[in-house]
């Protein structure tokens, strides 16, 4: 318990003006402002809080975001009678419950029972929550999204205006939505989300309402963003970080993500798992870099780079001001995140209008930021409130705080006289006294123990109400404390009473101006995002790719792999040509290691990156209208999916083939190897003939296969839609030179053997399997080795004529016709 006390002490002469001393806890070295702690960005695990309703071939969404505290909704939005938007939002998002109408239709109902049957659902099956459909009614949605305490909302708006402000962020129109919305918010009420141990009196906070809309969106599953590495999870090699989660490992984000601050880390993210058909919005992005990647911009690139380092995690501290959990440091954060932002507002007012995002933010970082950082700054005391571990304010803020304090520092001295004057009066055993002020409890008088103090009844002393014993020291109330604490009060209760209120007052003026830093947070984003892109574009020598919507398919100019030029001394670009009715099904063999698989992840990583509106590694791309990305190239095993590897990518091509349009990138790798090498031939063949014979509606497909028999037996239809190429190599002596180059053709061989060399395999064995290989290709039987069989036989000799010389010949027992029946007929057959 902290305290301020004064101390008068006796000498051999008697009390004198020398013999007291005040003792005033020194205080601890205070931090300035920019020392802020940074754990206190670190944000709890999210939650989202999914509440959906289905209507008429129409979907109504809404989930709730406990990160942001932000309500995000999907205006009615028509969807196939299988829910696939539906699935789409779950797969993106990741819900952990999802709220419905307990009436439903059958669709609906058989949806929601196979996602509760998804025991392997990775990260976690959601939990799926039926309320009475009473509660999705039109009206009391509306009344519940109308009367709902929104911090955003500025209290001196009248209810007409309230609506007619909600009625600006919500479309009241879309009825499935608002009654989805109203869902929702019943929801939250209930379960109480993120306030279960407030009082029932503190509400969900909701800092905003937000609309998405999964329109334009490219299709791309999981099992694509795993093969292509875009996203690559891996433990993170500090222990003490082993428990909290994941780092990125080598992946196309990893290289790309260049984020000063965590919220524009999370709209990278974002963009990464909403690639868009949206030319409009990808233009803007590519304007953005484009403009970045000049020479004469390169400066300002970096300050605004150093500006965004300072915009921090804005929602999670209007949370914790909504619900007046706000730590000192919060108040120090929002302040550089508000002054960063009125340096980006003043940057960007310099830059071209004509760029979108710069004039966003030029005029939407409005002088409430000002106001707000003036504010801040005027009234909250930094180093003294990380000092104090509390909100304390300036001094000539309020006058009577500042009396309360000038009395508080004043108290020491003030103390050591009352102490003097206490002595005086107490008995001459006594050597020494104190008077020490404790906050709650008020001014004490505290005197050592005396060795003849032993019993409770001992510390009774004339005058003096006993109080406690600490510390080998008695505390006692007198007469005189007494009158202190009727003439100064419980000061520091005031004072921390008062600087309270005033914080309270701080951050309702904030909390009103809640929009302002949401918008702000969004800009800042954004720009972020395009600046981090605009460094790797620079550093790795990517170009901007054009769009044009008439082509169906890409064309890529000497493309490079955006990880595999990373990791090898040099990288051999190679081109890609998909537009148009011609070659639609390129079949691509070559030996093993020729670089098959590496230009299948290559043209759908170019096609991916352009689709988030970032420069591509390619001389030149021209990126047509692409709907999905569907790939079979690895098989991602798991031993809780309980299926075989080759019922893996039975699934990942069957995907393929009921979902891919004539606007759909696919690429396949080596499907039809897990099985039989007759079935897995027939397979392949079988679904390239049926996307062959959709002609024009064919999707554009990438097979990279080592059946070389698909094309020797022509097991596919000739014509214009089949391309076959080959990954040029040649063979010098025994070894086989890769050029990795990309040519018309069809290879001759896979050169399994040269791949078994570089493996390392035994000499004996890869030259047993090169004529085994050919013995099968002539159609000759296949003998075993005559060098091996000697071998075999003379190791049986060998055995045989041990066993004899441990027989004892001399032992009556003995019985040779056993020997021989059991031991040498038997050899007989091996040996002979």
């Amino acid at each position: 318990m902290a305290s301020l006390g004064a101390t008068a002490a006796r000498t051999p002469q008697g009390p004198g003006p020398g013999a007291a001393a005040a003792s005033v806890p020194s205080p601890a070295p205070v931090p300035g402002p920019g020392e802020a702690e940074e754990d206190d960005d670190v944000e709890e695990p999210a939650e989202i809080h999914l509440c959906v309703l289905w209507n008429s071939g129409h979907l109504g969404i809404a989930y709730y975001d406990t990160s942001d505290s932000t309500i995000h909704f999907m205006p009615d939005a028509p969807d196939h009678e299988s829910l696939r938007l539906l699935q789409r939002v779950l797969d993106e998002i990741s819900p952990q419950s999802v709220v419905t109408s307990a009436k439903q239709d059958e669709n609906m109902t058989q949806f929601l029972g196979k996602l509760a049957s998804q025991e392997h659902r990775e990260p976690k099956r959601p939990e799926i929550i039926f309320l009475p459909n009473v509660d999705f009614g039109l009206e009391i949605s509306k009344q519940r999204l109308l009367s709902g305490n929104y911090s955003f909302i500025p209290d001196s708006m009248t209810t007409t205006e309230k609506i007619l402000f909600l009625s600006s962020i919500i479309p009241f129109d879309c009825l499935l939505t608002v009654r989805a919305l109203g869902g929702l918010l019943k929801f939250l009420s209930r379960r109480r989300i993120g306030v279960e141990l407030e009082d029932y009196n503190v509400n969900v906070p909701i800092l905003g309402f937000k609309k998405f809309v999964l329109a334009h969106l490219v299709s791309v599953d999981q099992d694509t963003y795993s093969v292509l590495q875009i996203f690559k999870s891996e433990s993170h090699p500090s222990v003490y970080k082993v428990a909290s989660g994941l780092k990125e490992g080598l992946s196309l984000f990893g290289i790309l993500n260049r984020c000063r601050c965590k919220c524009g880390e999370k709209l990278l993210r974002l963009w990464f798992t909403r690639p868009t058909q949206d030319l409009r919005e990808l233009n803007s992005r590519l304007d953005v870099i484009q403009f970045f990647l000049l020479p004469q911009n390169l400066d300002m690139a970096q300050m605004l780079h150093r500006l965004l380092g300072h915009i921090r995690n804005v929602p999670l501290i209007l949370k914790r001001m909504k619900l007046s959990h706000t730590k000192v440091s919060d108040w120090q954060v929002l302040y550089k995140t508000v002054y960063s932002a009125l340096g980006l507002r003043d940057a960007c007012r310099s830059l071209p209008p004509s760029i979108q995002l710069f004039k966003d933010i030029a005029q939407e970082f409005s002088d409430d930021l000002h106001h707000m950082a003036s504010l801040i700054g005027k009234v909250v005391d930094f180093e003294g409130s990380l000092a104090a571990n509390r909100f304390t304010v300036l001094p000539n803020i309020d006058p009577e705080i500042d009396e309360k304090k000038r009395r508080l520092v004043g108290l020491p001295s003030f103390l050591t006289e009352v102490a003097r004057k206490e002595l005086e009066n107490l008995d001459s055993r006594i050597p020494s006294c104190s008077v020490i002020y404790i906050p709650l409890i008020g001014f004490l008088l505290s005197i050592p123990r005396l060795p003849s103090m032993v019993e409770a009844s001992d510390f009774e002393i004339e005058g003096l109400d006993f109080m406690f014993l600490s510390e080998e020291k008695l505390h006692y109330r007198s007469a005189g404390t007494k009158e202190l604490d009727a003439l100064l009060g419980d000061l520091h209760c005031d004072i921390r009473d008062q600087e309270t209120l005033l914080m309270y007052q701080l951050q309702c003026q904030v909390l009103a101006r809640a929009a302002v830093l949401t918008r702000v947070l969004d800009l800042a984003s954004r720009l972020d995002v395009l600046l981090a892109l605009a460094s790797a574009a620079r550093d790795y020598g990517y170009s901007r790719p054009r769009y044009n919507p008439q082509l169906l398919g890409v064309r890529i100019q000497n493309g490079r792999h955006p990880l595999m030029e990373l990791c090898a001394r040099t990288f051999v670009p190679n081109p890609t040509e998909c537009g148009g009715d011609k070659g639609r099904v390129k079949v691509i063999t070559g030996p093993n290691s020729s670089g098959k698989s590496i230009y299948l992840k290559q043209v759908g990583l170019i096609t991916f990156m352009a689709l988030v509106g970032s420069f591509v590694p390619a001389e030149e791309a021209e990126i047509g209208a692409v709907d999905a990305i569907f790939t079979r190239i690895h098989s991602c095993e798991s031993i809780s999916l309980g299926l075989s590897t080759f019922m893996i990518d039975l699934n990942q091509v069957a995907k393929a083939v009921n979902s891919a349009t004539q606007q759909s990138l696919v690429l396949i790798d080596e499907f039809g190897k897990g099985t039989n090498t007759v079935d897995g031939l027939a397979l392949l063949a079988a679904v390239l003939r049926h996307w062959l014979a959709l002609g024009p509606m064919c999707p554009h497909i990438f097979v990279a296969t080592n059946f070389l028999s698909l094309v020797q037996l022509q097991l596919l239809p000739q014509g214009p839609l089949v391309q076959c190429l080959t990954m040029e190599t040649c063979e010098d002596g025994s070894d086989l030179v890769f050029f990795y180059k990309l040519c018309e053709g069809v290879a001759s061989a896979s050169h399994a053997s040269h791949t078994a060399a570089q493996a390392r395999l035994p000499d004996k064995l890869i030259a047993r399997g090169k004529e085994v290989s050919d013995l099968i290709r002539s159609g000759k039987p296949i003998r075993p080795v005559k060098e091996l069989q000697m071998e075999k036989q003379m190791e049986n000799c060998q055995t045989l004529v041990e066993k004899f010389l441990k027989l004892d010949l001399e032992d009556t027992s003995l019985d040779l016709d056993i020997f021989m029946s059991q031991e040498v007929l038997p050899a007989a057959t091996t040996i002979l």
